[in-house]
């Protein structure tokens, strides 16, 4: 079986979340770009992830899909870059809010993105209840420590810094201090400042008609 990691993406794209993580795991990756509605639809990647959407990576014989779970299972796999918490609290709160940003969280900035206004009398259907009972659980979940689950950097503030990231970019968050700071302190990070230039390069070329 392969070691070699390969990450299908695109730069507009979650695929940005797995490519942060895969500079945090430090291991060398090699990148597949696919374009919406062309390569990505292409029976060659449906074959690897039928949703035909991005990202996906291949390690070792394996197909891992939703970036969630490609954070997840990267810190797994190479538990020697210490982005997946010791058993005890703190990997119990990695769990909480790795899950709690891929289901609530994203389901509510969905929702409120769309217009779609959800009933009180339906709230209990949604799963998340509100949107702003979530903006006020992950801001108090952010007021406590620098990191999401404890006192050191994991996975989750990866994918969690990411979706906080992208709401205080494109206006779905508010912009509350303890969001900013949360955000302005783990896109500092060499491995998020790297994923990020990598894929502005790729989005340059795109637009210049580049490869």
């Amino acid at each position: 079986m392969s070691e070699e990691i390969v990450l299908y993406t695109n730069p507009m794209s979650r695929g940005r979340i797995a490519r942060w993580m895969l500079e945090e795991v430090g291991q060398p990756y090699r990148v597949e770009v696919l374009g919406y509605g062309t390569t990505m639809k292409a029976p060659e990647y449906l074959a690897l992830n039928p949703m035909g959407k991005v990202p996906a990576i291949v390690h070792r014989g394996a197909v891992v899909t939703e970036t969630a779970a490609i954070c997840a299972y990267l810190a797994d796999a190479f538990p020697q870059a210490g982005l997946l918490p010791e058993a005890g609290p703190a990997r119990a709160a990695y769990f909480r809010w790795i899950f709690f940003a891929a289901g609530p969280l994203e389901a509510a900035v969905v929702n409120r993105t769309l217009q779609v206004e959800v009933a009180p009398d339906k709230a209990a259907f949604v799963g998340y209840g509100s949107f702003e009972r979530v903006m006020d659980v992950l801001e108090e979940a952010l007021s406590h420590g620098d990191y999401i689950a404890g006192d050191r950097f994991s996975a989750a503030d990866v994918y969690v810094g990411s979706h906080v990231g992208f709401g205080l970019q494109f206006g779905s968050f508010e912009k509350r201090p303890a969001f900013e700071a949360y955000h302005a302190r783990v896109a500092s990070r060499p491995a998020a400042r790297r994923a990020n230039e990598a894929d502005d390069r790729l989005m340059a070329e795109a637009r210049g008609g580049g490869g």
